[in-house]
């Protein structure tokens, strides 16, 4: 199966166009917005678990990456509400499941073989946050091949102050612009390499996952 799986175009999927499928697990159900492969798949997903649903025990040999976007999830005795970022190294293993209902944005086989970090954040504790070039930022995670964070910006607000290799976006609060689009709260926009366009926040101000630098060799069938 391939979804947006030519990475030197521009990808945009907005709230508008989601397409739920049932996955093959009974009430947990997603939104591809790009995969390529079968089943075990380098894919980027929206999911949502129905409350009570969830996996049995199962390996992430490429590795696994989730934001909590809404409701809570959890890993066998360990649980995540909104706003929790993890970050489950290829080799790892876990027993997904939710309660009480979340919905979550998941990219799987997108990691080099050799990381090895668990990582786990509360983007909600203030702690979290730091004050970098004018905007508060959230770092997550970083490498040589990827830096992942959140960002707050304020109204009208240009994201990219400088070029970036290539770039990957959640709106998770506002709306951010660009040209004559303004794209609302879960639009998802993946920008390929040596494409810049100029995007701002709304004016309500936006607050966006963004991973950059990432596509180049990993943009490959798991």
């Amino acid at each position: 199966m391939f979804v947006n799986s030519d990475f030197s175009q521009l990808a945009v999927v907005a709230p508008g166009q989601y397409q739920w499928a049932a996955s093959p697990q009974a009430g947990v159900e997603r939104v591809m917005l790009d995969r390529l492969g079968a089943e075990k798949a380098r894919a980027t997903s929206i999911v949502r678990y129905a409350p009570g649903s969830g996996y049995p025990h199962h390996p992430h040999p490429g590795g696994e990456e989730i934001l909590v976007l809404s409701g809570t999830f959890s890993e066998g005795s360990e649980h995540y509400p909104a706003g929790w970022y993890l970050r489950n190294p290829p080799g790892s293993s876990h027993q997904p499941f939710s309660s009480e209902g979340a919905i979550i944005f998941v990219k799987l086989w997108q990691m080099p073989p050799g990381e090895n970090r668990r990582v786990r954040i509360d983007t909600r504790d203030l702690h979290s946050w730091r004050r970098q070039g004018g905007r508060e930022v959230c770092p997550l995670f970083s490498d040589d091949a990827e830096q992942v964070c959140l960002q707050r910006l304020a109204p009208c607000e240009i994201l990219f102050a400088d070029p970036v290799g290539s770039a990957e976006l959640l709106v998770l609060a506002g709306d951010v612009v660009t040209g004559d689009q303004t794209y609302e709260r879960g639009s998802w926009i993946r920008l390929p390499e040596g494409e810049y366009p100029e995007i701002a926040a709304g004016a309500r101000g936006t607050t966006v996952y963004l991973k950059t630098a990432h596509l180049g060799d990993r943009a490959a069938v798991a």
